[in-house]
This record gives C-alpha cells, structure tokens and sequence, in this order.
C-alpha cells in the first residue's frame, strides 16, 4: 500500500520522532539488525583514528541528454513571369544567396551552442525545397526542428511529434516571407483561431538569438524530465490525500520510471557499506574535508556527519545501477534514521552539491518541478516547505538545501541535527542576501503551476526546519494566497520563469507568472 503521509509538516501523524520504528524496534535495536551496530561503528572509528587521506572524492552522476537540434532553412527559387506576380515576398533571389545563409545560420548556431547554456548538438543544416523529401527531415533523430522560414513552404515541416521552433528575419538578414506570413497562414491557417498543431504563437521567434535560447533551454529542460528515472528509497508517494494520484500522474504525464528500493533491500547495502573498510576510512576522510572548510560550523556529533557520507556513497551506488541521477527518500522523517543512524538531509545535501538531483519525502507532487528546474537552470534546487505570505515575503523551509546553489561556490553552513527528531546530521545553509530566485508551486493535480522571482531577505534560525529563507514575493502576492495549490514548493537562485512556462504549455500545464501576471492557457 502506497505511503501519502510521508513529509515535514509539524504535525504528529509521521508517528515516533526518535523512539521504535514500524517493527517496534528503537532506533539502536535496528541499526544493530541492519548489521551496523558496534562493529560498523568500530570500522568507522578505526579509520577515524588511522586518519585517512583528506582528498574528497568526488561523486560519479550520470549525465544528462543533450538536445538535439535540426536546422531546417525552407526555400524556393521562384522564376520571372512577365507582367504577373511571380515571386513571394523574401530575400533570397539566388542559389548565391541560399549559400550565404547556410552560412549564416551556421555561425548563429555556434553562437547558439553557448548562449544557450546547456548541453545542445546541432546537426548540419538541411534545406527543404519544393522536391525535398519531407519524411526524411520529419525522421531525423532530433528532439527539435529549428525552422528557418525564408521562403517556400514550411507547414509540411509542422507536425505534433517534434518540437518546433519558426525563426524569421526581419533585420538579422535577409527579409523572410514567413515574417510577413507566420501567423495568418501558418498559425492560424486563414481563420482567425491558431488551429495548427505543434506550433503556437510563442515557437515563433523573430531575429532575436536570445529569444531562441531561452526557448531551447525549457526544451532542455523538459527532455530531460520527460522519462526521467528517480531512485525511491521505500517508494514513490506524494504529500497527503492531496498527492494520492501524483504517482500516477508521474508515470503518465511526465513518462517518469520510478524504480523502488525497499529499506529492507538498503539496510543490507549500508550493512555491506559499514563492513566495507575502504568505503569506511573514505567516508571518514570525505567528512574530514569537508568539514576543513572554514564556512562550516560542526554543531552535532562528527559521527552522523561520517555516516551521512557513507550512506551518500550507497546513494550514489543506487543512482549508478539504475542509470539515473535522481534519488528520493520516503519516510525520511523517521524509517531511514535507525538503519543509517544519522538522517538522510546532510547526505542529500551532498548528492545535489554534486550535481544529482537528492529529493527528500518522495513527493511527487514537487519533485517534477524540481527536475525540470535543475536541468533548466543547471543549478541545484532546494526543495521546500512553504509558509504563509504575507506582506510580500514568505519563509521558504527544511532541513536539506544544497550548499553549492549558484554551482560554483560552497555557501556557509551550520551543521546541526534535523529539527523534529533532534538528531543526525542537517545544514542550516546561508544564502546569499538580495540573491535573486525563482519558487514553484506545483498544484496536486498536475493542472496549473504558479511561480514568482523574488529575493533573499533573511537567513533566519527560527524553531522550523533548519535552512530557512524569507524571500519576497516580486509581482501579486495576494494572487499568491488566494490561488496558492499543493504543498512543497521548489526554489532556484536565478530568473527561469520564461523557461518554465514555455516547457509547461509542451505537457499540457497552465502557467500563472505571478511576477509579469502572465497566465498561460493550454
């Protein structure tokens, strides 16, 4: 039976904060079953007190799929007729002429490579021409058709089972027909409603690369989120009656392949982990690093820190195996403490500072938000406990948050017990103050996201979860309360609204920017 009630509400429904588990045994009676106990403890002493190299190895994540982009420049010569209209609007008159903006286009495309921030492969340009063989661009093993509209027909090209994107020119280079054309002929197909699928108003960009990076960057993003595999430790589950369906609407909307690893199953690899002494003397020097840096203040016990990377290393070892770089923890309020004896936030924190995508709760609810933001931004998220807005601010908290949340540097952190149970290993991690960032909202239903800008305000240390910001809330925060949907929240340094409501009208999801006030209807 699927969990619901897994995540850091407040409430007292997690049952035990620290006393027996679902088994009836304490916290220290099941380490010593999982097969840790003294003498995995004794390992980790021993390597301890033999002071291991203090090098930290990096962790392994599997990479993500780049984007792969087809340029299609649409042309046609057109013959003189005497004292007839013979040719279109345009200005490609000559085979010359075609030349050259192959060769235009080539140049942007490089430009492209890097504007867009992300991994992108373009192919080779192709044109299509009155004879071209349509199926064979349509075909072609590319995630995306980046349609040049010179001149000639590009509705062929149009169809639902690629993304498309219409550039024309205005200024950039030659004139392009369908500058004059895209949106009564293509897009709206000589009505006046747009009715051609798999386009719309938004995939069509005039002379401005910027505008087209940003759009692959969305695209990006959603490749990589569309069929994602995410590791569930005690399985996948979604945030109270609300997110009884999120599972679902995970498989079948988002294609996503959630694989479970039952605790049972991951108290026997932390068994092996804790009597495996290599694993043991480099975790023991992964913490000692780590903790050398002068941004960390160690306030709980060395151990749980030490623990935390060593069940990160059999994190990593799942994440491997199943050829993924997303892992999430349900019941980790609880179930996960006495079989690691340490609490899952710090290793999380780890794993995301690495580059994987480390979720909390198994809410799959947020976790798609989260997934789609990482691969967008390139960044880190931090997955979040949202509180009540009020006078344009909110406090966002809990007890996991990456350190590494602009992706190059480390931010300060206190490393202190996670907050309900009072116990393991949780960073209280500063960030940066006037920082700009992006907050999702998903709703239960996988319908309409909400999403704002706003900035850091405050670092507090109040008696909630342990990383904790106030932010404010840039544009209608009152539309904020009286539309706010779900539960937990998703939340990246930096302005990806643009991207995220683009990727959202390609799977069926309304948008509400609650900064610009723009609402996106699919």
């Amino acid at each position: 039976m699927e969990k619901r009630h897994a995540g850091c509400c407040g409430c007292h429904l997690h049952g035990d904060h620290g006393q027996t588990n679902q088994h009836g045994l304490t916290r220290r009676d099941f380490f010593v079953a999982a097969g840790g106990g003294a003498a995995g403890l004794a390992v980790l002493t021993a390597a301890r007190a033999a002071g291991a190299q203090s090098a930290i190895t990096p962790f392994d994540v599997v990479p993500p799929k780049p984007l792969r982009v087809l340029p299609v420049l649409s042309v046609t010569l057109y013959q003189r007729a005497e004292k007839r209209s013979w040719r279109p609007w345009g200005g490609l008159h000559t085979e010359e002429d075609i030349a050259a903006e192959v060769e235009r286009i080539r140049g942007e495309l490089a430009q492209l490579k890097t504007m867009a921030g992300v991994p992108v492969e373009f192919l080779d340009v192709v044109q299509f021409r009155p004879e071209t063989n349509r199926d064979a661009i349509i075909g072609a093993d590319a995630d995306v058709l980046l349609i040049y509209g010179a001149t000639g027909e590009v509705r062929p090209l149009i169809t639902p089972d690629k993304w498309n994107i219409l550039f024309v020119r205005h200024k950039s280079g030659p004139v392009s027909l369908w500058y004059e054309i895209a949106h009564p002929r293509l897009l709206r197909r000589e009505t006046d409603h747009c009715v051609i699928e798999g386009l719309t108003p938004e995939d069509v960009v005039v002379d401005d690369l910027n505008d087209v990076a940003w759009r692959l960057r969305a695209l990006y993003g959603l490749r990589n989120t569309i069929g994602a595999r995410v590791v569930c430790v005690g399985g996948p589950s979604g945030w109270n009656d609300g997110g009884k369906m999120a599972t679902r609407i995970c498989r079948e909307q988002w294609k996503m392949d959630l694989p479970t690893v039952t605790y049972d199953e991951l108290a026997e690899r932390i068994k092996a982990a804790f009597s495996n002494e290599s694993m043991a003397r480099q975790a023991v020097a992964d913490a000692a690093a780590w903790l050398a840096d002068p941004a960390i203040s160690l306030e709980t016990d060395r151990g749980y820190v030490e623990r935390a990377f060593l069940l990160a290393r059999v994190f990593e070892q799942l994440m491997r195996e199943h050829d993924c770089s997303a892992i999430t923890v349900n019941e980790c309020m609880g179930t996960i403490m006495p079989i690691a004896d340490t609490t899952a936030c710090l290793t999380l924190t780890l794993l995301n500072d690495a580059g994987a995508m480390a979720f909390c709760e198994s809410d799959f609810v947020v976790i798609p938000s989260g997934i789609l933001l990482h691969h967008i931004s390139g960044l880190p998220v931090f997955l979040n406990d949202p509180t009540y807005p009020h006078h344009g601010q909110i406090t966002l908290a809990h007890c996991t948050a990456p350190r590494k949340l602009d992706g190059k540097t480390l931010a300060p952190a206190r490393i202190v017990t996670h907050y309900e149970s009072d116990f393991g290993a949780a960073p209280k991690v500063d960030m940066a103050l006037g920082q700009v960032t992006t907050t999702l909202v998903p709703d239960f239903e996988n319908r309409i996201w909400h999403g704002f800008t706003g900035k850091v305000l405050d670092n507090p240390f109040l008696d909630i979860c342990r990383s904790q910001i106030d932010v404010s809330i840039d544009g209608d925060w009152k539309r904020l309360v009286t539309g706010m949907r779900g539960f937990h929240w998703m939340t990246v340094y930096g302005d990806w609204l643009k991207e995220t409501g683009y990727a959202l009208s390609k799977v069926g999801v309304r948008w509400r920017n609650l900064t610009s006030g723009a609402t996106v209807e699919v």
